[in-house]
């Protein structure tokens, strides 16, 4: 627990939040980074190949990366890695200048801070059909880069023809002896670069489009799964041992749902010129916003503009109330 005020407190771990605490250490804001973990989502890939100045790089060497930047500020960003975020509130509130202080609270205490980053990302989103709760662990998975070899020989179905589930593919053919892509469009969203060439290996032997899956089936494992023709409402069984799960996110926005505006998918909604969101001193980077491109360099950059807009309300508070001055106008 820090009874200090901050000026800036930054949630999250990832590319977004790692640019903002840099860019705040380099202005000398006073800084607290929270996040249970460094790196974010892509410390599941074993090789990202579009971070800017890295030709190919892990996603654990990324988050070791980044951490070790900004733990290279230990005069002005304070860490406190391991702690949940539960709620962020305003508080003493200036309901005349409209200025508030913020306290940040978590699984181990709580913090104070002129101003906050949201920068909290997303996490996988599930299928929500009968059968996935019961074989997670047992045959659904949604990591293939921690469990693809434990697929080795076996017939397995990636849901989800994005990025991800092209990453997936790429990862599952070097160890499954059949490879199905599934996707509920009508057409596969992810690198075509990507697609060309997970294309050629003759292990991947279908890719079913327009399809809606509806229930994992089993006994002690995953034996297959039944999807459904969006176009002739035909429903299919297709027997595989394994189901890696890749149909996007969902954001981590629920600790300011009752102090910022969200969009209808729960994003995050930011002034991109700004990162401003609709409160405030309450700015928001990265994948919980909504940003349509979901991307680490992305991320970075809007983590940067995160700071840099933060910077700017710190020093217009000091002379009159920001909001006077910037309306907060998404």
């Amino acid at each position: 627990m820090d009874s200090a005020l901050f000026d800036v407190a930054i949630i999250g771990g990832g590319p977004a939040a790692c640019a903002a605490a840099v860019y705040a250490a380099r202005k000398n804001l006073k800084t607290i980074l929270i996040t249970e973990s460094f790196g974010g989502q892509s410390i599941v890939s074993d090789n990202i190949q579009n971070w800017i100045g890295e030709a190919h790089i892990s996603g654990m060497d990324l988050a070791k990366k980044l951490e070790a930047h900004i733990r290279s500020y230990p005069e002005v960003i304070e860490i406190r890695e391991g702690e949940k975020v539960t709620s962020v509130k305003a508080i003493d509130c200036d309901t005349k200048l409209r200025v508030c202080d913020f306290e940040v609270t978590t699984d181990k205490g709580f913090y104070k801070s002129k101003t906050i980053i949201i920068a909290s990302g997303a996490r996988r989103r599930e299928l929500g059909v009968p059968g996935e709760e019961k074989y997670k662990g047992k045959g659904v998975a949604y990591c293939s880069t921690c469990d693809a070899p434990l697929f080795k020989g076996k017939k397995v179905a990636v849901i989800g023809g994005g990025n991800a589930g092209l990453e997936a593919a790429q990862d599952l053919l070097q160890y499954a002896n059949e490879v199905y892509i599934l996707d509920f469009g009508d057409t596969i969203k992810g690198d075509p670069k990507t697609l060309e060439e997970i294309k050629k290996d003759p292990k991947l032997k279908e890719i079913i489009l327009n399809a809606a899956t509806s229930e994992v089936l089993g006994t002690d494992l995953v034996s297959g799964l039944k999807y459904k023709n969006r176009k002739s409402n035909e429903e299919k069984t297709l027997e595989v041992g394994g189901i890696f799960v890749e149909i996007g996110s969902t954001p981590n926005s629920e600790i300011v749902k009752d102090l910022v505006q969200l969009d209808e998918h729960n994003q995050i909604m930011v002034n991109f010129q700004h990162a401003r969101t609709s409160h405030p001193g309450v700015f928001a980077a990265g994948d919980v916003t909504n940003d349509p491109y979901k991307q680490n360099n992305i991320s970075a950059g809007d983590g940067v503009r995160a700071a840099l807009a933060a910077y700017d309300y710190l020093l217009a508070r000091q002379k009159i109330s920001p909001a006077a001055e910037e309306p907060q106008n998404l």
